[in-house]
C-alpha cells in the first residue's frame, strides 16, 4: 500500500509571479502529498540547473517543458516503487538524467518529484514529516540527527539583488540568539521588525519590502544599515550581541568583477584582501555573527583570506561558494574556505543530495543553515527540514509575507505539539 501510483504535475506561481512547479505524488492507499518548488534570484553558477521554457510566454520562465518531463519521463519509472525509499527514487530520477547538472530533466523537475515522495512517505507512516525527515537521513547516512527547533535568521533590510536601492550588501539579518524558546525568538524579531518599521518612518526612509520581506530603503552605507538595526534592538530592552545578533548575506558575486568588489553605494573598490579587512572592520565593530558569501563564488584566494582573518570569530556561510554540492563543500573543506554552509535544495535537485551535503558538513564540524529562496511558495517543508535534521538554524526572510511567515508558522506549531524538542540555545556549538 506504499507503491506510488501517480505523479502529477502543473506549473504554479511563486512570491515573485514567476512560473514555478507544483507535483502531486498520490500512494495505492489514495493518500497523496502535493509539493511546491521555490526559485532563486542570486544565484550560483554551479547550481543545478532550473529548467525555463523561453520564449514569449511568462517572460520564458515557464516551466512547461519541465512540467512534461515530470508526467511523461520520470512518473512511468517511479510509479510501483515504495515512496518509503526516498534513496531509490531520487537515484533513479539521477539516472534517468544522466547529465552531472540535471539540465536534461531539469533540476526543477526532479526536486518537485523527490519532496513529493518526501511528503507523501510521512504521511503513509503517519508521522510528522519532521519525523520522517529524520528518518531518511539515517537511512541515507547511517547516522540520526538530533531533532531540535532552528534559531531563525530574519532579513530585516534588503539590498543587493533583493530590493531596488542602493545597498550593496544584500541582506541585512537579525537572529535571536539568546532568546529561550522559539516563540521567545518569534516575539523578539517581530517587535525589532515593527520598531525598524518607526524608526525608517521617522527618518522619511521607505517602508516598502523587497523579495524577501525586509525593509528596503535607501541608506548611505552598510554602516547606517546595521547601526539601525541596533537601534531597533535596543529600543526592545534587548542587547545587541548577547539576546539578538547581527547576520549578513553580502552576496558578493553580484558586485565582483575583474578582480575586485565594487560597492557603488559607497563608492568603494576593493581587492580581494582589502574587501577581507572591509568585513573584518565590520565584525569588530559591530555584533555579527554570521557572513553569508563574504566573497566571490570562485574567489577561493579571497576566501581563504576571509576565513583566516575572522573565521574563529563569525560564521563564515558558503552559499553560492558551495551550492548544497558535495563535491563542492568537499573542496571548500580541504581547501579551508569558510565554516558553515547554507542549505538550498533546489541547487542540487534532490532531498538525498541535500542529506548526504549536509552529513558530510557535520563529519567536518561545519554548521549549516537551511535556507528558502528569494521566489518562494506558501509550503513549509524547510521549517520541517531545519527540525528534522537538527541544523540549530534556518533563513528564511522577514516577518512579513505570507510566504516567509508560513515557514514560522509552521515552526511555532512542531514547538507546540513536541515541548520535548530542544530550542537550539548554543547555535554555532
Amino acid at each position: 500500500m506504499s507503491k506510488i501510483r501517480s505523479i502529477h504535475s502543473i506549473q504554479i506561481v511563486d512570491s515573485r509571479g514567476a512560473p514555478s512547479i507544483s507535483c502531486k505524488v498520490t500512494l495505492e492507499n489514495d493518500l497523496s502529498y502535493i509539493s511546491m518548488v521555490p526559485s532563486g534570484a542570486s544565484t550560483g553558477s554551479r547550481e543545478a540547473l532550473e529548467l525555463r521554457d523561453g520564449g514569449a510566454d511568462f517572460m520564458g520562465k515557464g516551466v512547461q517543458n519541465a512540467l512534461k518531463n515530470i508526467n511523461s519521463i520520470i512518473a512511468p519509472k517511479l510509479i510501483g516503487l515504495d515512496v518509503n525509499e526516498q534513496e531509490n527514487i531520487d537515484h533513479v530520477m539521477l539516472d534517468l538524467d544522466g547529465s552531472s547538472d540535471k539540465s536534461s530533466l531539469g533540476a526543477n523537475a526532479i526536486l518537485g518529484v523527490s519532496l513529493g515522495a518526501l511528503g507523501a512517505g510521512a504521511l503513509n507512516k503517519g508521522i510528522p514529516l519532521f519525523q520522517h525527515i529524520n528518518d531518511v537521513f539515517t537511512d541515507v547516512n547511517k547516522v540520526q540527527p538530533t531533532m531540535r527547533l532552528p534559531v531563525p535568521m530574519l532579513n530585516i533590510i534588503n539590498g543587493g539583488e533583493h530590493a531596488d536601492n542602493n545597498i550593496d550588501i544584500q541582506e541585512f539579518m537579525i537572529m535571536p540568539i539568546g532568546a529561550q524558546s522559539l516563540q521567545q525568538a518569534m516575539q523578539w524579531s517581530t517587535e525589532i521588525y515593527a520598531t525598524l518599521k518607526i524608526l525608517l518612518h521617522e527618518k522619511g526612509l521607505s517602508t516598502g519590502v523587497g523579495d524577501e520581506g525586509g525593509f528596503a530603503p535607501n541608506l548611505k552605507s552598510t554602516a547606517e544599515a546595521i547601526e539601525l538595526i541596533i537601534r531597533s534592538i535596543e529600543k526592545r530592552n534587548l542587547i545587541p550581541g548577547q539576546d539578538v545578533g547581527i547576520a549578513l548575506d553580502c552576496a558578493a558575486t553580484e558586485f565582483y568583477e575583474n578582480g575586485v568588489y565594487t560597492l557603488k553605494g559607497e563608492n568603494k573598490i576593493l581587492d580581494s584582501s582589502e574587501f577581507a579587512d572591509y568585513l573584518a572592520a565590520l565584525v569588530s565593530q559591530y555584533p555579527i555573527v554570521s557572513i553569508e558569501d563574504g566573497m566571490d563564488e570562485s574567489d577561493f584566494t579571497g576566501w581563504k583570506i576571509l576565513t583566516e582573518r575572522i573565521g574563529k570569530k563569525c560564521q563564515l556561510v558558503g552559499d553560492d561558494l558551495f551550492v548544497t554540492n558535495v563535491k563542492e563543500l568537499q573542496r571548500g573543506v580541504d581547501d579551508e574556505l569558510g565554516n558553515s554552509i547554507l542549505i538550498k535544495f533546489n541547487q542540487i535537485g534532490t532531498i538525498t543530495e541535500t542529506l548526504q551535503t549536509i552529513h558530510l558538513a557535520n563529519s567536518q564540524a561545519f554548521t549549516s543553515v537551511i535556507s528558502h529562496r528569494s521566489g518562494e511558495t506558501e509550503d513549509t517543508v524547510i521549517a520541517d527540514l531545519a527540525v528534522g535534521l537538527g541544523t540549530g538554524q534556518i533563513k528564511t526572510g522577514a516577518p512579513c509575507r505570507s510566504d516567509r511567515v508560513a515557514k514560522y508558522n509552521r515552526l511555532l506549531w512542531i514547538e507546540a505539539e513536541n515541548p520535548n524538542l530542544e530550542f537550539t540555545k548554543n547555535v554555532f556549538g
